[in-house]
């Protein structure tokens, strides 16, 4: 694993603090999008099928410090949209870092040469930059050339300058595990602290619906990757049971509520993934009044074929809390490559119809108005 040992720490305290009080609910990371608007249009992308007057929208820095202060998670993931986007973003980052909350600055990294003097490198912030493959597959996933040259050289340009670096990854339909594998090296090389991969979710506003796999074809997959990582000195910037999820050596049910996210719309129900399930006007409410057994990888259409970090992470790390030792001998000896795949969740749903559901028509009185693109 590539997380600092003080981030385990620290996330680790909280957990037994939530145990504690007999929390049955928590969150473990703050989703937060200050924006929608993206300076890509990527295929598999559900996220900006949104009207100008939308996506001109801006959470405030005052909008942002609230929301890291009613959900109270440990880490505080920044995505989008693009964030850099945001003229006011290093206010808000430092105003989060400064809170001693872990930020991960989710970026396609277009705009980091330009950016990057506006942050100063901090135990408490990494960029998360998105890299979906190499040159020829990442730059195909975010259907623009050129965009994997720039994301390259922002990473060593921050990693020089002293910054926590990650890469996330998300695979997609017709992944080669020797490809995989080669980029995964090279992200190595890159000097990065580690990286996080998952399978993509089956967003219903994506353009492309081809691209997305099923639970089955990832299992196979991951499989594969991780037989031929072996030796190789991969970090994962994930928990050792999460990715023996992926491997299909667990029946995991999602945790929803572990990755709260905060939009220009409100508290997003149920998750992070899905849109067009409402909003909440507080995390307390959010917290409240989902019901959050409609939306289980058992229950509801949409959610039939994830496998995504955002919704199995929360689960395999209570796992780990659970069962230490089953969780320190997958991080000793890896997942299980061989034999049977574990059973699947009782009751699993086909998937919902994949065409596109119309704009979400929605204003927020607290979210920013701006009368440009950035």
């Amino acid at each position: 694993m590539s997380i600092p040992v003080s981030q385990m720490l620290s996330v680790g305290k909280y957990i037994l603090t939530q145990k504690l009080k007999r929390r049955e609910k928590y969150p473990l990371v703050l989703m937060l999008e200050p924006l929608f608007r993206c300076n890509l249009a990527c295929a598999g992308c559900g996220k900006i099928d949104y009207p100008d007057d939308i996506l001109n929208q801006r959470l405030s820095v005052d909008d942002c410090i609230d929301a890291v202060e009613q959900c109270g998670a440990p880490i505080v993931s920044i995505a989008g949209g693009e964030p850099l986007l945001h003229h006011e973003l290093p206010e808000i980052v430092q105003a989060i870092t400064d809170r001693k909350k872990y930020v991960y600055l989710c970026t396609n990294a277009l705009l980091m040469e330009k950016k990057l003097d506006d942050y100063t490198p901090s135990p408490y912030l990494t960029f998360s930059i998105h890299l979906d493959g190499e040159e020829e597959t990442h730059d195909r996933a975010v259907c623009q050339e050129g965009v994997f040259t720039q994301a390259v050289a922002a990473i060593k340009m921050a990693v020089a300058r002293g910054f926590r670096v990650t890469v996330n990854c998300t695979l997609m339909e017709g992944e080669s595990p020797e490809e995989v594998a080669s980029f995964f090296d090279f992200v190595m090389g890159l000097g990065v602290e580690g990286f996080t991969v998952s399978p993509a979710f089956n967003y219903e506003r994506a353009p492309d619906q081809s691209v997305f796999l099923q639970r089955a074809t990832s299992k196979r997959l991951f499989r594969e990757i991780l037989r031929k990582g072996k030796g190789r000195g991969w970090a994962f910037n994930q928990s050792a049971l999460y990715l023996d999820f992926l491997a299909g050596n667990q029946t995991y049910q999602c945790t929803p509520w572990g990755n709260p996210t905060r939009n220009v719309f409100g508290w997003q129900k149920p998750c992070y993934l899905l849109v067009n399930e409402g909003y909440a006007p507080t995390f307390d409410a959010l917290m409240s009044e989902t019901n959050w057994d409609l939306y289980r990888t058992g229950t509801h259409p949409k959610c039939a074929q994830c496998m995504a970090h955002c919704g199995y992470e929360p689960t395999a790390v209570n796992d780990t809390v659970a069962h230490p030792f089953k969780a320190l001998t997958v991080a000793l000896g890896g997942p299980r490559l061989d034999g049977p795949l574990a059973p699947e969740v009782p009751g699993l749903l086909e998937p919902a119809p994949t065409a596109l559901v119309p704009n979400v028509q929605l204003q927020t009185a607290s979210a920013t108005k701006e009368d440009g693109p950035a």
